[in-house]
């Protein structure tokens, strides 16, 4: 006992030296101390409760609180045991049965069991739980086909669907999957956000708003002793001060470089690093009301924005023209044969004049930095010039990210005509899902920001989300590709190649297709 006791006074030292040296790090190089991992976020978190939370920039902190039944393999987005050791799968779909493994704690000292699965997709999905209320659960769409769950016996968990889904295992390993403590919970409520408590391989410590999350060493996790005594999270909202705090020493990882820096951080005492995935960065079109309600309009906006130059100039060659809504990291369901809007300026000014749309005011939401946002502001700024040489008037407003997700999320109705947003994915089905059908919308409680609507598109995506066959699958996602393409409820704009910077000092990390940062096996000397 004293042994664990002085061991926890000297981590906490350590994160208050960390804290401090990465606070004076803009005015001195510094180097936080072995063992403590200073991560420089784009911004501050709005909650560590997974089941709340949408962004990548949560997702980086709660991967590392948290373990799901079930999570993606190394390097891929295929699915292995987690919590579960195992699980089997009726002929008909509508069964999973999952093995648990025995013996683990949640950092609070509670067992984890088939119970504490049932509590944790009640709490998302019964309107009647006592703690449903602790939401809202945004994306607890993932699992709207599960009809019941059932504790079989202390390690055994049944899911029962309504109907067959074949995303059901990879929605299982994405954050809104993870499993969070019942009794952390029923003592903080509504509060939990701010007092989590998993099973991962770090235990929260301390969040001070917009300075620093603390996560430390869970000595007994399950899957092996985690190679950091702490981490620190620190929301850096500007690219640039992320880099002169790089530069500095006052952070030792970094997510989401400036494509400009790319060069500084490859070489020189850093390492950099690089990672394909399923992201897609687009501007949601208000297809509800104004100028965006004409389809000749959006098509103009997708023909008049010089995407070639947006993804060579701006972001320096990290990412890749997207031709439509789904990413092509979904080699399997990617529509291939979509060819990207061409930059046609004469063809949008023909629409937009078809459209008596000539000289119309556009006002357009542009965030200061978010997950996976690549150069908001110098893009927006780009695509305004753009869209002025055909004729439309736009006027930006600015948000911070937290804050533009509040004004965006709820709808665009009587606010803007068009927003910036990004979405990294784990399945062909989520985005689509989520964000483009008619029940999507808003007031339903999906993402369906721009309110589109198409009844084949909604059509599409029921059936290939029923089917356990990819290749079925596959046709139906490329069918829905065409028509949303043509149909332009976004402006389909760029893919990006994450990327990310540690200093030399820090050994096993690295990027994952899922987007997770994942830290477990880091060490840093």
């Amino acid at each position: 006992m004293l042994h664990c006791r002085a061991t926890r006074r000297m981590t906490l030292s350590l994160i208050a030296i960390a804290s401090t040296l990465a606070l004076a790090a803009p005015l001195a190089v510094a180097q936080t101390p072995p063992g403590v991992l200073a991560v420089g976020q784009v911004a501050e978190p709005k909650s560590l409760d997974p089941h709340a939370v949408t962004a990548a920039n949560d997702f980086r902190i709660v991967m590392n609180i948290y373990d799901g039944l079930v999570r993606y393999a190394d390097g891929t987005l295929e699915v292995e045991p987690a919590l579960a050791e195992s699980w089997e799968v009726s002929e008909d779909g509508l069964t999973y049965t999952f093995k648990l493994r025995e013996g683990i704690s949640f950092h609070d000292g509670t067992p984890f069991n088939a119970e504490a699965v049932v509590f944790n997709f009640d709490r998302m999905l019964d309107e009647e739980h006592p703690y449903y209320d602790t939401g809202p659960f945004p994306l607890s769409f993932f699992f709207s086909s599960v009809a019941d769950v059932e504790a079989v016996d202390e390690t055994t968990v049944t899911f029962t669907l309504s109907e067959p889904y074949a995303p059901f295992l990879s929605n299982l390993a994405y954050a809104t999957g993870l499993i969070v403590s019942p009794s952390a919970v029923e003592e903080h409520g509504q509060d939990f956000g701010r007092n989590p408590a998993g099973t991962g391989p770090y235990k929260f410590e301390e969040w001070q708003s917009n300075s620093r999350v603390v996560v430390t060493r869970n000595e007994n996790y399950w899957d092996g002793t985690p190679g950091l005594e702490a981490v620190v999270f620190r929301p850096l909202t500007d690219a640039n001060t992320r880099v002169s705090e790089m530069l500095a020493g006052g952070i030792d990882l970094m997510v989401e470089i400036p494509p400009d820096n790319v060069p500084t951080f490859d070489g020189n005492g850093f390492q950099l690093h690089e990672q394909s995935g399923p992201h897609l960065w687009f501007l949601i079109l208000n297809t509800k009301e104004g100028p965006m309600a004409d389809k000749r309009v959006r098509q103009a906006v997708n023909y008049a924005i010089d995407k070639q130059s947006l993804v060579e100039n701006v972001l320096q060659g990290t990412a890749e023209v997207a031709a439509g809504p789904t990413p092509p990291a979904f080699a399997w369901a990617y529509n291939e044969s979509l060819q990207p809007y061409p930059h046609d300026p004469e063809r949008a000014r023909a629409l937009i004049a078809e459209a008596g749309a000539e000289g119309a005011e556009i006002t357009f939401f542009v965030t200061e930095g978010g997950s996976g946002m690549l150069d908001p502001i110098p893009m927006g700024t780009a695509i305004q010039a753009d869209l002025a040489e055909v004729g439309l008037d736009v006027k930006i407003e600015t948000y911070e990210w937290n804050t533009f997700l509040a004004e965006v999320n709820p709808g665009l109705e009587g606010k803007a005509d068009m927003a910036e947003m990004a979405w990294m994915t784990n399945d062909p089905d989520t985005l689509p899902y989520l964000a483009l059908r008619t029940e999507a919308w808003p007031d339903a409680g999906g993402f369906n920001s721009g309110y589109y609507s198409n009844p084949i598109v909604d059509e599409i995506l029921e059936k290939a989300r029923l089917s356990t066959s990819q290749e079925e699958r596959a046709s139906l996602y490329k069918e829905m590709q065409a028509i949303v393409q043509d149909d332009a409820p976004w402006a389909f704009v760029a893919n990006w190649k994450q990327n990310a910077a540690t200093t030399d000092m820090v050994e096993g990390f690295k990027l994952q297709p899922s987007f997770f940062l994942l830290l477990k096996d880091v060490t840093k000397g």
